[in-house]
């Protein structure tokens, strides 16, 4: 049996006191193994003397919750490791942003981004088609995107192929690498409105940086269009 896994992770709040709202969908054909790779992470982590704390770009960056007793230089290697890893997956990506204040109410923004996914997975329906089940995760923190999701598979897929998962980023890398490639999105369109702060500069570097060693590499993955 062939399957194939979504895992979602989205960046801004539902409410309206941010300027963005990112969504993005991470696919990966489970007959692929990704195992290997995240092993090889763990290794070099234990080499390096350095936490094993499941990636959260945001907390990463500003130093909050479990990364808060890290020093900088800490949190910039285990940043750097974490992407090295990213290069060595057979996964891809989308990612969709939108700006909150072209939308009047949440509802508008959530028909939205469901009608988005509903392309997603009509300009590549014969990919999604050639797996006998498509099981996405998703850590259910944000009712928006949960009834966005759940619309548009099953209005474009098979219900009977679909199968539900609670995806915390704490029980699956995967959900780790969706939080951290939807913050590597959403922080580009902040550089290319001007948009970045300091804490992105002090990270990611100024903007041929932030190309070069972060967002080229992130789009790699990027799902083509068939």
């Amino acid at each position: 049996m062939a399957d194939v896994s979504i895992f979602a992770d989205e960046s801004g709040e539902q409410g309206f006191q941010s300027n963005y709202y990112a969504l993005t969908l991470v696919f990966h054909d489970q007959s692929d193994p990704v195992i290997p790779v995240f092993t090889a992470y763990e290794q070099l982590l234990r080499n390096a003397g350095l936490p094993d704390i499941p990636m959260h770009a945001s907390p990463l960056l500003n130093g909050h919750d479990d990364y808060q007793r890290l020093g900088i230089s800490q949190r910039k290697r285990l940043l750097a490791y974490f992407m090295s890893t990213l290069r060595k997956l057979p996964a891809q990506y989308v990612t969709l942003i939108y700006r909150k204040a072209d939308y009047a109410t949440l509802d508008q923004l959530g028909t939205r981004i469901k009608r988005d996914i509903v392309n997603i997975v009509f300009d590549h329906l014969t990919l999604f088609q050639s797996f006998d089940a498509i099981k996405v995760y998703y850590d259910g923190g944000q009712s928006l995107i949960t009834q966005a999701i759940h619309g548009a598979v099953e209005y474009a897929l098979s219900k009977q192929a679909i199968v539900y998962r609670k995806g915390s980023p704490t029980d699956y890398r995967l959900a780790q690498i969706a939080d951290l490639i939807c913050t590597i999105e959403l922080t580009a369109l902040k550089y290319e409105n001007h948009e970045q702060t300091a804490t992105d500069e002090r990270f990611f570097g100024p903007l041929g940086n932030f190309r070069k060693n972060f967002l080229k590499k992130v789009r790699k993955h990027q799902l083509t269009a068939q």
